[in-house]
């Protein structure tokens, strides 16, 4: 459903972005680069980045077959299976026989690799907390609307992950471990 504010602002005179804004999005971007390989520099003696990579797909979408990983990452489906298996091999990923078609099987996190993701997640959440903190309270007030309408332009849907496989908000990882029954992924 559009909103009166998405419809008058699709019907605006186009105005095109000036070199400011666009630098001011490329300085964003380096500072959100920089706290995500400093996120993944605390476990990078774990796992690869296109581990991590995978591990946050199935973190944010669910149990997903290699077709559907290797297409995610655009790498050849071999590529996206070495890598799966030795997630497999580090107890991070779990195979399972899809009950919808037994010839396909799902890979899910399993409990050390969802406690992993939400390691990784938790730490550029504090990060990315810290920094907006540091912002004046005024000037924070606009970013939810500013930030939301960049990723919109971007085609980015508000519930998915982001396409290089970074996480969104995951309901079930912002449950206690304990209120989950202690199981995880």
């Amino acid at each position: 459903m559009t909103s009166r504010t998405d419809r008058a602002d699709r019907a605006a005179v186009p105005d095109p972005p000036t070199h400011e804004q666009v630098d001011a999005v490329m300085r964003t971007a380096r500072v959100l680069v920089g706290l995500t390989a400093r996120s993944f520099a605390a476990i990078e003696d774990r796992v690869t980045l296109p581990q991590l990579r995978i591990m946050v797909m199935i973190a944010s979408r669910g149990p997903l077959n290699l077709g559907a990983i290797a297409a995610s990452l655009d790498v050849h489906p071999s590529n996206a299976s070495r890598a799966c298996d030795r997630l497999v091999a580090a107890g991070l990923l779990d195979r399972r026989d899809d009950p919808a078609d037994r010839r396909n099987l799902l890979l899910q996190l399993t409990d050390a690799g969802a406690q992993l993701v939400d390691e990784v997640t938790a730490q550029r959440r504090q990060v990315i907390h810290d920094t907006l903190a540091r912002m004046p309270a005024r000037r924070r007030r606009s970013l939810v609307a500013a930030l939301g309408a960049f990723a919109d332009a971007a085609g980015e849907p508000a519930e998915a992950a982001w396409s290089l496989g970074w996480p969104t908000e995951n309901p079930a990882r912002s449950v206690p471990r304990e209120a989950r029954g202690g199981t995880g992924a």
